[in-house]
């Protein structure tokens, strides 16, 4: 807690119109601001807001939106006398306030946690990010409007996709959230974009790859190995390049028909590292080809099988499958369509959720449901073909509709209204409604 106090003339003891701030730090020693001749409405905004800074310090956590606007608007001799005494960072050092240097930094220190192509897309929203405000421009001095007109600029200057745009507005927020992380700004102005960053689902650019069109496309694969590349997406659901490059003899388990997929992707989630999918009839006979021909030279004394790698030609860097995969799908006579590898494993993810339970379905695929929903499960034309055949078939068994107690060509027995001897009692007419009197 803080504490208000009233200043006094050092001379003459008597109160001098000013205040200042009195508080604990967190390293437990008591710390004095003087505020000057400040309101005592006054004085009591800034106790506020200094008593939220150090429940922040405390929880190690980011200001508060109102105190984070609070800070941004201090002058800079209340921000300075704020600054040494701990509460704020200090304004010393303005390179780390711009951002070039910022987002270099940023980057730098993510490379030593994500994967080289993921750095590559941080680049890409960096490089935006310097062309549109450029290199020097101050970090709090970017506003949730000016966010806004950057994110109307990717779309017609750069040509961006919904999509990508989404994806780079969200990369963007991150890179300031770690800023005000820091307490380099006051607040993110990509904190409350109007359209979202979150990617939609694009149905556009969603395929169906039916298994007569892939098994065509599978006769046309030049040697054993692409035909393994292919099954592995469109039968075995897995992701390409990296799944099928991860993929060793030592995952592959014949006895009981099941195969470990090892996910670089969604290693970093705890439990997620790998999965386990059936050995699907389509894949065991390409399977059992590669692995006879690399058997064919291969020296168990040199090396052990269950080390190597299932796919062996194609682990260059440089190996461009999705333009060899093109070549592939026109040599036999098939139109390419919309990302190729993630429409093949979203074929698979689509079969598997219409024969087994969502929850299995999307656990074999490596994913939850909810992404499944959103990014893989399609409508095709065998479900429409399924409902209408279903629809027929139960047209063709419902029976013809009769009365209640009456068959087919014959008048309703009249109903007797002798006295019941069990019940003792007279039955109602043919009313239903009253008991039978002369009137009836």
């Amino acid at each position: 807690m803080a504490s208000i106090i009233r200043d006094r003339n050092r001379k003459t003891g008597q109160y001098n119109g000013c205040r200042s701030l009195q508080f604990i730090a967190p390293d437990g020693k008591r710390k004095s601001v003087r505020l000057g001749k400040v309101s005592a409405k006054g004085a009591e905004t800034i106790k506020v807001h200094v008593e939220s800074m150090l429940a922040d310090l405390f929880a190690q956590k980011s200001w508060d939106p109102e105190t984070a606007v609070f800070i941004g608007k201090l002058d800079s001799k209340l921000y300075k006398k704020l600054a040494g005494v701990g509460l704020l960072p200090k304004r010393e050092k303005t390179e780390a306030f711009t951002l070039g240097p910022f987002l270099d930094a940023f980057i730098a220190s993510q490379s030593l946690k994500v994967k080289p192509a993921t750095v590559v897309i941080y680049n890409h929203t960096r490089r935006c990010l310097v062309d549109y405000f450029g290199a020097g421009k101050i970090l709090s001095e970017i506003t949730p409007g000016d966010a806004d007109d950057w994110r109307t600029w990717l779309g017609k200057h750069e040509g961006l996709a919904p999509n990508t745009t989404r994806r780079r507005c969200g990369l963007a927020r991150q890179y300031f959230r770690a800023a005000l992380r820091k307490r380099l700004i006051t607040e993110n102005p990509f904190a409350e974009m109007r359209e979202g960053v979150s990617c939609l689902k694009n149905e556009e650019r969603q395929h169906f790859i039916p298994r007569d069109v892939a098994d065509t496309i599978l006769d046309s694969c030049p040697n054993s190995e692409w035909k393994l590349i292919f099954a592995l997406s469109r039968y075995g659901g897995l992701r390409c390049p990296s799944e099928h490059l991860a993929l060793t003899w030592g995952d592959i388990n014949w006895e009981y028909s099941r195969i470990t997929v090892r996910s670089s992707k969604t290693a970093h989630h705890e439990g997620k590292g790998s999965r386990v999918i059936p050995l699907f009839s389509e894949l065991r006979p390409i399977l059992e080809a590669v692995l006879n021909e690399l058997l064919e030279d291969f020296d168990p004394k040199k090396q052990r099988l269950s080390e190597q790698p299932v796919i062996t030609r194609y682990r260059d860097r440089g190996c461009n499958l999705r333009t060899q995969m093109l070549r592939i799908i026109k040599r036999a006579g098939v139109d390419p369509w919309p990302k190729l590898f993630h429409n093949l494993r979203a074929s698979r993810a689509t079969e598997l959720a219409a024969e087994f339970p969502a929850h299995v379905a999307a656990a074999w695929l490596g994913h939850s449901t909810l992404v499944a929903q959103k990014h893989y499960w399609q409508v095709t034309d065998a479900d429409f073909a399924k409902a209408v055949e279903k629809c027929m078939h139960k047209a063709q068994q419902k029976p013809a509709v009769t009365g209640g107690n009456e068959s087919e060509g014959e008048p309703a027995e009249p109903i007797e209204t002798a006295e019941n001897p069990v019940l003792g009692c007279l039955p109602v007419g043919d009313t239903r409604l009253e008991l039978v009197t002369s009137t009836v």
